[in-house]
C-alpha cells in the first residue's frame, strides 16, 4: 500500500482488505488518486465500483467516488455518484441518502458502511425517487386510482429501434410482475395492453421510464420518452381476463380491431386507436 492510504483509519483499511477477500461487495476496481502534490493540502479520492440489485433483482453498475480531506473521519468526505443505469435524479437523490448516513458516522470509520449501507438500499431509494420526485412518471401513473383490485392500462409506443432487445424486456417485466396482455404492432403502431394489480401496472410503469429499453438514432441506449398512457381503468365482469403475455402482429386495423372486440374492448378500440392512424 502507497503511504496515501494513511488518511484511512487502521480499522477501516482492515474492513475494506476484509471485504475484497470475501468477494461480499462484488468489487470491480479500487483504487487512490496518484496526486501526491495536492496530498497534504487536498487528501485523496477513492473510488469504487460495485454491482447492486435495483428494482425486479436487476444488477446496476454503480461508481462511487470518495474524496477524503486530510481530516477524515473527523470531517465528512466529498461524495460523487454515477450509474448509466440510473437517471441523474435517482443519482443526487443517493448521494443525498449517502451523506446523511455519514453524518451519522462522523469521527469513525465510514466508507465501508456507508458502501454496505447503499447495497442494501439502493432499490428503496430508486423507487422512491420515481414515485416522489420524477415528473416524468408521475405523467405517466398520475391516471392509476388507489383503489386495490385487476386494472387495464392501454399504453402507446412512438417506436422501437432495437425490436428484439426491447420486446424481450417487456416479456420479462410483465412475467416478473405477474401481468398480462398483449404488446400489438400494426403497421406504426404499437400498443401495450396490460391487465393486474395496480401496485404492479405502477411498477411496470416505473421500469418503462427509468430503463434504458431502447437505442437513440446513433445507437446509443437510452430511456423510453416517447410512451403515453391512452386509457386506465378497473377491469369490468363483462371485460375478459388473459391468460399470459403475447406479443402480436397484424396485417389490417380490422384484425387488431377483433383483438379488442374479443376481450370485451371496444369502446376502448374505438375511443383510441383510429385517432393514432390520423
Amino acid at each position: 500500500m502507497c503511504c496515501r492510504q494513511c488518511f484511512l483509519t487502521e480499522e477501516e483499511r482492515i474492513s475494506f482488505a476484509e471485504v475484497d477477500h470475501k468477494k461480499s461487495l462484488k468489487y470491480a476496481r479500487t483504487e487512490f488518486t496518484d496526486d501526491k502534490h495536492a496530498e497534504e493540502t487536498d487528501g485523496i479520492t477513492l473510488r469504487i465500483q460495485i454491482s447492486v440489485k435495483g428494482l425486479l433483482d436487476s444488477d446496476i453498475l454503480l461508481k462511487l467516488s470518495f474524496h477524503l480531506p486530510v481530516s477524515y473521519p473527523s470531517s465528512l468526505p466529498n461524495i460523487s455518484i454515477h450509474s448509466e443505469q440510473l437517471t441523474r435524479v435517482q443519482c443526487k437523490d443517493v448521494k443525498e441518502r449517502l451523506l446523511e448516513q455519514a453524518k451519522r458516522h462522523l469521527s469513525e470509520p465510514m466508507l465501508h458502511k456507508l458502501v454496505l449501507w447503499i447495497q442494501q438500499n439502493l432499490k428503496h431509494i430508486i423507487g422512491k425517487s420515481e414515485t416522489s420526485n420524477g415528473s416524468e412518471t408521475s405523467t405517466l401513473s398520475r391516471c392509476i386510482s388507489t383503489e386495490d383490485g385487476l386494472w387495464i392500462v392501454l399504453l402507446h409506443l412512438d417506436h422501437m429501434r432495437a425490436k428484439a432487445k426491447y420486446v424481450k424486456t417487456v416479456e420479462k417485466w410483465t412475467s416478473d410482475l405477474r401481468l398480462t396482455g398483449r404488446l400489438m404492432f400494426m403497421g406504426k403502431v404499437i400498443l401495450i395492453l396490460l391487465q393486474g394489480e395496480r401496485s404492479s401496472i405502477k411498477e411496470y410503469l416505473i421500469l418503462q421510464k427509468t430503463c434504458k429499453v431502447d437505442v437513440d438514432s446513433s445507437g446509443k441506449k437510452c430511456r423510453e420518452k416517447m410512451i403515453s398512457v391512452l386509457s386506465e381503468t378497473k377491469v369490468q365482469t363483462e371485460q375478459k381476463r388473459f391468460q399470459g403475455f403475447e406479443v402480436k402482429e397484424y396485417s389490417t386495423l380490422d384484425e387488431l380491431q377483433k383483438e379488442f372486440e374479443a376481450a370485451g374492448l371496444t369502446e376502448l378500440f374505438s375511443e383510441f386507436v383510429p385517432a393514432l392512424l390520423k
